[in-house]
């Protein structure tokens, strides 16, 4: 069957089982392949959401132009979703961030002002420079500003990825696991979920090297697109009932672990993810069933696993 544009393949993702990546006690963990998306990334589901919201009630016109700060993946999806739609983009990024990243925003057609970072590695201190360089760019420029941070219209997105998970597990979950970055994703599953049954256990994951969402101090780690260094606005304290710290190293030896015995090529975020999924799943019962998150695709991060595979030897 035909579809109207790329757009209509964002979605409706697969969910799969880890088969050797288990937990000790033999709880099920399910990943959602997010990678399916037309940028191998589930920021398409947002980017859409907040495009087409802002064009239904005018603040987005035929044409306008659109800026936005981002590690990414956010940036990748909105060069997408503007591609197809029309909309000249402006991204504020930095070379702290995968270089296949930036490369595919300007394939794309974005436009981007890259922010130098300290030594390769995310801060509070960046994140804070870009999304002012962001708010400069817009109030200069006039340009429909869809500032992810504050964007409330990209929960309605994971609401639906919410439901697409119940369905697909016939409503047998136990828990969920999902990395922080705006925070919108994990409210809006959590949400979408606990709205089905409200006893899910929802588990939040953070940068061992920043844990400031479990009270810890700010500081600088190389998990692409978490870890804003710095406790994000649509993030609420009742959204996890348990907050797991991951740390680099972990993540990116899970991430290889996942491409070698599960033939699942993920970003770093997914390793942490699975570290978090594993730790929850070790909690419940053997009968128990965790889903998770397969955040992207491997294919936007060969720097990082270029350190996988030295450290690995």
């Amino acid at each position: 069957m035909t579809q109207p544009t790329i757009l209509a393949r964002i979605g409706r993702t697969a969910l799969v089982p880890l088969r050797h990546v288990l937990p000790a006690n033999g709880a099920r963990i399910l990943l959602k392949l997010e990678s399916e998306n037309p940028t191998g990334s589930m920021k398409d589901r947002m980017a859409l959401a907040m495009i087409e919201a802002a064009e239904a009630d005018g603040r987005l016109k035929p044409g306008g132009a659109v800026v936005e700060y981002t590690g990414g993946s956010t940036g990748v999806s909105l060069a997408l979703v503007c591609a197809v739609k029309r909309h000249p983009l402006h991204i504020v990024t930095s070379d702290a961030f995968a270089r296949e990243k930036l490369d595919h925003m300007a394939i794309l057609g974005a436009r981007l002002t890259v922010i130098a970072s300290e030594s390769g590695r995310m801060t509070e201190k960046l994140t804070r420079d870009m999304i002012a360089t962001a708010g400069e760019i817009a109030r200069e420029s006039g340009a429909f500003w869809t500032d992810q941070m504050q964007n409330r219209d990209q929960l309605s997105a994971y609401e639906a990825m919410a439901a697409e998970i119940w369905e697909q597990t016939q409503g047998r979950i136990d828990g969920f696991v999902q990395s922080v970055g705006t925070a919108a994703s994990l409210r809006g599953i959590a949400a979408g979920l606990r709205a089905r049954n409200e006893t899910i256990r929802i588990t939040a994951v953070e940068p061992a090297e920043s844990p400031v969402l479990s009270g810890g101090a700010p500081g600088a780690h190389k998990i692409d697109g978490i870890g804003a260094g710095f406790v994000v606005p649509l993030w609420q304290d009742d959204i996890a009932g348990e907050i797991e710290r991951v740390s680099t190293d972990e993540a990116r030896a899970m991430a290889l672990r996942l491409a070698r015995e599960e033939g699942l090529f993920a970003g770093l975020s997914t390793g942490a993810n699975v570290i978090a999924a594993l730790r929850l799943a070790e909690r419940l019962t053997p009968d128990a069933t965790v889903v998770s998150v397969m955040c992207d695709t491997g294919m936007k991060y060969f720097g990082s696993y270029r350190a996988a595979l030295a450290a690995a030897g």
